[in-house]
């Protein structure tokens, strides 16, 4: 019974946080601005030398070799902030052995079996255009972090770039997110964009991906923007902002490498 308060001051302040936060338009603009440094770095990259982040440091492609799956956030411990929101930068990376190039892009653009392979974070996925290397691709997402469940009805417009026989070059912009409220209820909902919970309001993704050595390396550098962290809700609302970027790059790695790889002999 001593408890009880503790708990309800605990869902007291979880509500709170949950319903109050908005887009602002200079938000979206710091994100645009450093969307378009990044792009413009990756871009450069992709016609230098040095393609992929993981060669970098070779030690990062023995560890990969070793079927590890490497993940890093590019902002330091804790995401950038900018006015009225947070910018998560994480790049990860996994190599794919015994497989090809064309068997992963097949995969890759498989996307109405994306529900299936992602599951359970891909609730739904479809194809909803393609126009060559062009596609516009729905996947409805859901996110779980403690006593958190959230689910998203995203839409992306995705751009496929051959750079030689070996090499593509993925970027993914997301063009809605929407939160769902009673996710399949007889009451669900989708809230009006930019006024939710906050907990993702743009999700760019640039993808790279290499044939050689035996298989294939896939990396992929995810961008996200989410709400702030509400004063005394850190310990509840911060962990789930700050995990839920990382958490989803690592899983969809992994998953990927999973389904792909050649048996080991």
């Amino acid at each position: 019974m001593r408890r009880f308060p503790i708990t309800a001051v605990c869902f007291g302040l979880m509500a709170s946080a949950l319903a109050a936060a908005e887009l602002k338009p200079h938000t979206v603009q710091a994100f645009d601005d450093y969307a378009r440094r990044l792009e413009s770095r990756l871009d450069g990259q992709s016609k230098g030398p040095v393609f992929l982040w993981s060669d970098q440091e070779p030690a990062r492609n023995l560890q990969l070799r070793q079927g590890r799956v490497l993940v890093e956030s590019l902002t330091g411990e804790d995401p950038l902030r900018i006015p009225d929101g947070l910018i998560h930068d994480w790049v990860g990376a996994v190599f794919i052995p015994g497989t090809t190039l064309g068997k992963v892009m097949s995969k890759a653009q498989d996307y109405d079996h994306h529900k299936d392979v992602y599951s359970p974070e891909v609730v739904r996925s479809q194809l909803v255009r393609r126009n060559g290397n062009d596609f516009d691709v729905y996947l409805r997402l859901l996110k779980t972090k403690f006593l958190v469940t959230v689910v998203l009805d995203t839409y992306y417009d995705v751009q496929y770039v051959p750079l030689d026989p070996a090499r593509w070059y993925v970027r993914s912009h997301s063009v809605r997110i929407l939160q769902v409220d009673d996710a399949g209820k007889p009451g669900e909902r989708q809230l009006p964009a930019g006024r939710d919970s906050g907990y993702l309001w743009r999700l760019y993704s640039y993808w790279r991906y290499a044939e050689r050595d035996g298989g294939v390396y896939m990396e992929c550098e995810a961008v996200s923007l989410t709400r702030g962290i509400p004063p005394g809700t850190g310990f509840l609302i911060g962990g789930i902002v700050r995990d839920l970027p990382r958490d989803s790059l690592t899983n969809t790695l992994r998953k990927t490498r999973d389904l792909l790889a050649a048996p080991a002999r």
